[in-house]
């Protein structure tokens, strides 16, 4: 076991563990910690607590400091000159006439390095840019190509539920969305209503997931046949997930149909079997296979995608 505590760079951002040293560092504290960009100021999110070997990256960093007013003052000019960066960019950008967006610009807190995030349909040639990007700041560049995902995380914005989106104030990881999630909560399949800002499946439909998986399997299906209480044959009409209600279309003895509502636990049926496809046309298929795409893991703790140091040519393409 080894005595770690979770540091956080960005908002939402992944958690890394570091060793907190000599120091007593506690939760809400801001520290200064060596990472594979540089020196870096972080917020400490977990305190001191103990976890298993195997569930560290080797090898595992040590808190330089605590940080001072001093360096709570350098973040706080970082950020401005992050602004400023940011236009420059732009404006090398439209220089260069790449199609490419700019979504943001970082500094490290040492000032070793300046990153600028981007999104583009395919590959963009920009070392070019890089170069003038490197002339300007003297200082290591990176570009790095992130996804759509990504970029909203980093905007931010409201979601059709009204509240902040998810990924910009607590998910620190995007979790696997499939359409079958959609499918298993009896949502719309209109790509309009399951989708998010990001033009991608809403993260949300992993919340409630493993919930409707364990009650669906206390249910029969829409159109099965089952048994009541009272002996009679029936076939299930429509279903409530939650109350865990199911009406059923009843034969009486005098073969008249009634209507009538039935807890699950009440009636016998067959164990629940896969739900059948619902049947789209071609070009609802092709819509929501686009929301379900996926961009991998997130882009923005991934390593460089394109740097250039100051003083040399030499230019690295690293796409992950």
């Amino acid at each position: 076991m080894t005595k770690v505590i979770g540091v956080r760079f960005r908002t939402a951002g992944k958690i890394y563990f570091f060793s907190p040293g000599k120091f007593e560092v506690k939760r809400g504290d801001q520290v200064i910690v060596e990472t594979a960009r540089g020196v870096e100021f972080g917020n400490v999110v977990m305190g001191p607590k103990e976890v298993k070997d195997e569930e560290i990256t080797q090898p595992l960093k040590t808190v330089i400091r605590l940080a001072t007013e001093d360096d709570r003052r350098v973040e706080e000019k970082n950020r401005k000159k992050e602004k400023e960066a940011f236009q420059i960019c732009l404006e090398k950008i439209h220089k260069h006439g790449l199609e490419m967006k700019l979504i943001d610009a970082e500094y490290t807190f040492d000032n070793n390095k300046v990153l600028f995030y981007f999104t583009a349909d395919g590959r963009i040639d920009f070392r070019e840019l890089v170069k003038d990007l490197a002339a300007v700041f003297r200082t290591r560049i990176e570009l790095r190509q992130i996804g759509v995902r990504d970029e909203t995380k980093i905007r931010g914005g409201i979601g059709i539920c009204g509240r902040e989106l998810c990924c910009h104030t607590y998910l620190s990881e995007f979790a696997p969305v499939s359409i079958k999630m959609a499918k298993e909560q009896n949502l719309s399949l209109n790509p309009t209503k399951i989708s998010g800002v990001c033009g991608r499946l809403m993260c949300c439909l992993t919340n409630e997931e493993e919930t409707y998986e364990e009650l669906n399997n206390n249910l029969p299906s829409a159109g099965e046949a089952v048994t009541t209480p009272e002996g009679l044959k029936g076939e299930v009409q429509s279903l409530s997930v939650l109350r865990q209600l199911v009406r059923v279309i009843v034969t009486l003895d005098n073969d008249e149909k009634e209507i009538r509502e039935y807890p699950a636990a009440d009636l016998k049926f067959k164990p629940r079997r896969r739900k059948k496809d619902v049947k789209l046309s071609k070009q609802e298929m092709k819509e929501l296979a686009a929301l379900e795409k996926g961009e991998g893991a997130s882009k923005l703790d991934d390593k460089i995608i394109l740097s250039r140091e100051n003083g040399f040519d030499e230019f690295t393409d690293k796409r992950l």
